[in-house]
């Protein structure tokens, strides 16, 4: 049987760690990135680690607010290397995604907001919703209820976005009918997670609200 330290041997943990660091780094304050072979071949590696090791990851580590880095451009695997295709995405297009729980969250502390929004110039695009976070399999998932759409600082549509509201609650709604992340990478600068639709990404964090 192989110990957890054979495969973190086996799966070069500190390559693909410096890999992910490198690509964070490159894409927040500039400098060389690394290609996107590169960073999907990491993200499956620690997504690899994440499963075989049973990594399990605290709500509180997800808190706060997060820049979207790279991403997939379809579903990917580890078995067909010429399909991975990603890129990063690019600075004129600033996607964001945040997790907040309000102060008198409920005691359970395994829900709170969703936000995710694009900014293309002055155009800004918002929806927000909620997130449930049981902490089995580092699944988080979500649906967005609200939706707020301005340009050059004029708010042109806010409201109801899908259903528009929550009669059943996250937890009592089945997960295939759900959208969902898991999140197989949680560092204190940057999250790596799948999808549901099976593509990967990257975040960084940002401290701007």
């Amino acid at each position: 049987m192989s110990t957890i330290s054979n495969v973190v041997q086996s799966l070069d943990v500190p390559s693909f760690i410096a890999t992910l660091s490198q690509a964070a780094a490159a894409f927040r304050d500039g400098g060389d990135r690394p290609n996107a072979q590169a960073v999907i071949a990491a993200m499956l590696a620690a997504e690899k680690v994440a499963k075989q090791q049973r990594l399990t990851h605290p709500l509180e580590a997800l808190l706060g607010h997060w820049r979207l880095c790279f991403t997939t451009l379809s579903k990917v695997n580890g078995q067909s290397p010429l399909a991975r295709k990603g890129i990063y995405v690019p600075k004129i297009a600033q996607a964001q995604i945040s997790f907040t729980q309000p102060v008198d969250v409920e005691s359970n502390g395994h829900g709170g907001e969703i936000g995710n929004q694009i900014q293309v110039g002055s155009i800004l695009f918002q929806v927000t919703g909620s997130f449930h976070y049981p902490g089995k399999k580092n699944l988080l998932v979500f649906d967005f209820n609200q939706a707020q759409f301005s340009m050059f600082g004029k708010t042109l549509y806010s409201g109801n976005f899908g259903s528009g509201t929550e009669t059943v609650s996250l937890e009592q709604r089945a997960i295939s009918k759900l959208p969902f992340f898991t999140f197989f990478l949680v560092t204190p600068n940057f999250i790596a997670a799948r999808g549901r639709g099976g593509g990967l990404a990257l975040w960084v964090r940002t401290f701007e609200l």
